[in-house]
């Protein structure tokens, strides 16, 4: 076998000495599993953006899993020239380029390289800056026992004759004060500390749940043959601490096993090999609704897909990632994702191809319907939920797709009629 056949099985054994599962490892990446498995085993062939984040991910140098160091720096070259919305032709010189001026080549390899480090921390920084509950608590709480501590301290300097019964007291709420702050100031550290090491922190419910389903891979085998129950689950899942979060899993896990009793998985495969990846066509081959084909076919392995639901109100319900979209982990999403333009019209399957931007141009095709759940009543509006399928897309054209970003703070779309605050991206801080 050429050794550029030998890529697959370099990824497996550097894998396997990082301590990381097949089903971890393509879930970083966000790829299925079983796709990552045909990798392995030699038999798709691999290389630009996917190489690299294998690499990022495994931490090693992506000459490591190729021929050489010249086949990592030209992907990374097409990468840097597809990022930069370079015409096709010029994306094909990268190896002109990496062959004539070699030098030149690894410098600007090493600023692509640095500058999308730093747009991916500049992402996350600002999402969890601005959104993130837990922060804006615990520097609330620091400014509160400072605040405290300043009172305190300024009565017992300006005030000369305080009784000693009082002065003690003060002197008691420094202490305890200042052992609160203390405390806080160390709880706030090892948030962060936590956030840099790992890529799902629940400080929330609902991130709970997302962190438990990402786990899984959105897909539960078990409880689609009946082997094992929604409570089973439920108890099984170490990461679902709080009661809150263990009843928004008892739903979504409700929810899934209905959509399997309506669409079983086999069904699905066997839909898909007749009339293809076409959602209304599936619908009507197995008599079920758009919606739950959409959810059906974000939970197969056999496709790299991404799944996004909210509710009649915006509020992410789920988010299953794909590829390179990035998806908001606090506060809101682009008001101009089709998730949101099909709540306003029911029933309405949506497709579009689309084009988030930032630091590259993610393509995807794009599915989107909205669907009344629960129960209808007299006179009172009924609940809409949206669902939003992303199918990752390797080889698309810019003409007529949709624009987005993943949240306003971070976008770098100038003139968006969706804008709801500035971009630090063109505003700066």
């Amino acid at each position: 076998m050429p050794r550029e056949g030998l890529t697959g099985s370099r990824i497996r054994e550097r894998r396997s000495v990082a301590g990381l599962k097949q089903a971890d490892l393509a879930r970083a990446l966000g790829i299925s599993p079983s796709y990552l498995n045909l990798i392995e085993h030699n038999r798709r062939r691999i290389g630009g953006k996917l190489l690299l984040d294998i690499a990022r991910v495994l931490g090693v140098e992506p000459s490591m899993l190729t021929e050489g160091a010249e086949a990592a720096l030209i992907a990374t070259l097409r990468e840097a020239a597809k990022a930069a919305n370079l015409t096709a032709a010029e994306v094909a010189r990268a190896d002109e380029l990496t062959g004539r001026f070699p030098g030149w080549a690894e410098i600007l390899a090493s600023g692509h390289r640095r500058i999308t480090t730093l747009e991916r921390t500049v992402e996350a920084l600002s999402d969890r800056l601005t959104h993130d509950p837990k922060l804006a608590a615990s520097v609330h709480e620091l400014l509160s026992t400072a605040a405290a501590i300043r009172s305190t301290a300024s009565i017992l300097a300006e005030e000369k004759d305080i009784e000693a019964e009082w002065r003690d007291r003060f002197h008691s709420n420094l202490n305890e004060d200042s052992k609160r702050l203390a405390d806080s100031s160390k709880a706030l550290v090892n948030y962060f500390e936590a956030g840099q090491d790992e890529a799902t922190v629940a400080n929330s419910p609902q991130e709970e749940v997302d962190a438990f389903l990402a786990h899984h891979n959105y897909h539960f085998k078990a409880l689609e043959t009946g082997e094992h129950s929604v409570d089973d689950v439920i108890a099984r899942a170490d990461n679902l601490r709080s009661s809150t979060a263990r009843a928004l899993a008892r739903g979504m896990l409700v929810r899934m096993q209905a959509d399997a009793a309506k669409v079983p998985m086999p069904a699905l495969d066997a839909a898909l090999e007749k009339v293809g990846l076409e959602p209304l066509a599936l619908a009507a081959r197995l008599d079920a609704p758009v919606a739950v084909v959409l959810r059906r076919i974000a939970a197969s392995a056999a496709f790299e897909t991404g799944l996004v639901i909210c509710d009649r109100a915006g509020s992410i319900l789920l988010r299953k990632s794909v590829g390179q979209m990035v998806m908001p982990r606090f506060g809101a999403a682009c008001a101009l994702w089709p998730l949101f333009s099909a709540l306003c019209q029911p029933g309405q399957v949506i497709r579009t191809p689309l084009v988030q931007l930032g630091r590259g141009r993610a393509h995807f095709d794009c599915f989107a319907v909205a669907e009344v759940v629960g129960e209808t009543q007299y006179n009172a509006p009924p609940l809409i939920e949206a669902n939003m399928l992303l199918i990752a897309n390797s080889a698309p054209a810019d003409d007529g797709a949709l624009e987005v970003g993943s949240t306003c703070g971070v976008c770098p779309k100038a003139e968006c009629p969706g804008r709801r605050e500035p971009s630090i991206l063109m505003a700066g801080l």
